[in-house]
């Protein structure tokens, strides 16, 4: 009996272990790449913004700009580059930060 308990129990949690592996493979495979960095952030003149840059150097990357109550302004950048991307005024909020999204 106690053999068989044993076993029992082994075949459950190496099933649960499965699930987890596949279920966490998933998910990190709906996941975009984290190749926008955010570098800095600033102010122009009364314009807020972004440095980003693309560590990626074989693909463009998307993102959005994360700012609370207003559109999130979202964008595209080249292989490997650095970019600055105004997303407001600095009458609004500033931006809380930046999601790599897929494109």
């Amino acid at each position: 009996m106690r053999k068989f308990m044993a076993i029992a129990l082994a075949t459950v949690t190496c099933s649960a272990s499965l699930t987890m592996l596949s279920a966490s493979t998933a998910a990190a495979a709906d996941r975009p790449p984290h190749c926008v960095v955010v570098r800095k952030y600033f102010n122009k003149g009364h314009q807020r913004y972004v440095r980003l840059t693309n560590l990626c150097s074989r693909r463009t990357a998307c993102y959005t700009i994360i700012v609370p109550h207003q559109r999130d302004p979202y964008g595209s950048l080249p292989k490997g580059t650095t970019k600055d991307v105004r997303y407001g005024t600095t009458w609004a909020s500033r931006a809380l930060y930046v999601k790599n999204s897929s494109c």
